[in-house]
């Protein structure tokens, strides 16, 4: 079953809110959603700072800054000039990759309830580049995504993104997700798959903090394989001929997924 949109609306909020803050986006796209979300949540991160432990917005800039990067190499390096961001939320990465890169092509895909905020959210902003735009996908409809990516030039290339998503399933759900990831990539010359992941962990405090995560978002966060090693190995099984787990250098706390047909 789809999760509900007002289900993530949570960290959409506080997401957006943490790009704007630290100069990832433009101001339009902090509500007052999270910029009380957030001032609620910073004492506590600041305590867990102190104690050495992980905060909530290092994390995310983190995996949020290594996805760019990657991204930035798949279109300035390799040439592909087609994405499709699902559950983008109030990121302002298309909004910024389509002001930098004229030529891309960038759907947003999310929820209908979702998707309509973001649609307003961008009509008070500086304009995006003429190839972005927002669509509706539930990424757990099995043919949404081959829909959405089936008037795309298979000649210009594919990169996929999510970010803050996959860890919102169960494991069944995202290998079948990945199944479907792959299938539409593997239409274009070239592709790529970006997301973060969020490993199973012993480390107390770690554990700790996805529990709060989870009590946060209001629904369970879900930790997936072992280590890198099992975690390539179901990208592979998948459908995609090679996969890899980078580590940001801010953090150990997520890693991030690059995967090629």
């Amino acid at each position: 079953m789809a999760r509900r949109s007002e289900t993530i609306s949570p960290t959409a909020h506080y997401t957006g809110f943490v790009w704007v803050r630290s100069g990832l986006s433009d101001p339009v796209f902090a509500t007052a959603e999270g910029r009380v979300l957030h001032g609620l949540l910073r004492p506590l991160m600041a305590a867990s700072g102190a104690l050495g432990g992980p905060t909530l917005d290092g994390f995310l800039l983190a995996r949020h800054r290594l996805i760019d990067r990657l991204l930035t190499d798949a279109v300035e390096r390799d040439g592909i000039t087609q994405v499709v961001e699902i559950a983008a939320g109030l990121s302002a990465r298309g909004w910024r990759f389509t002001r930098r890169h004229p030529g891309l092509i960038y759907l947003e895909a999310d929820l209908p309830d979702m998707a309509e905020r973001k649609r307003r959210t961008l009509r008070g902003a500086l304009p995006a580049g003429p190839g972005h735009r927002v669509a509706e996908l539930d990424v757990l409809d099995e043919t949404g995504l081959d829909r959405l990516v089936a008037d795309l030039d298979p000649a210009r290339g594919l990169v996929i993104v999510t970010e803050g998503l996959v860890n919102y399933f169960d494991e069944p759900a995202v290998r079948a997700m990945w199944a479907r990831f792959a299938r539409a990539l593997g239409r274009f010359e070239r592709g790529r798959y970006l997301s973060d992941l969020h490993l199973t962990t012993s480390d107390f405090a770690v554990r700790a903090f996805v529990r709060a995560l989870s009590a946060f978002v209001r629904g369970q966060v879900h930790l997936h394989f072992t280590g890198a090693a099992e975690a390539e190995a179901a990208l592979l099984a998948a459908g995609f001929g090679r996969a890899v787990l980078h580590v940001p250098p801010e953090t150990g706390l997520v890693r991030v997924v690059e995967a090629t047909p």
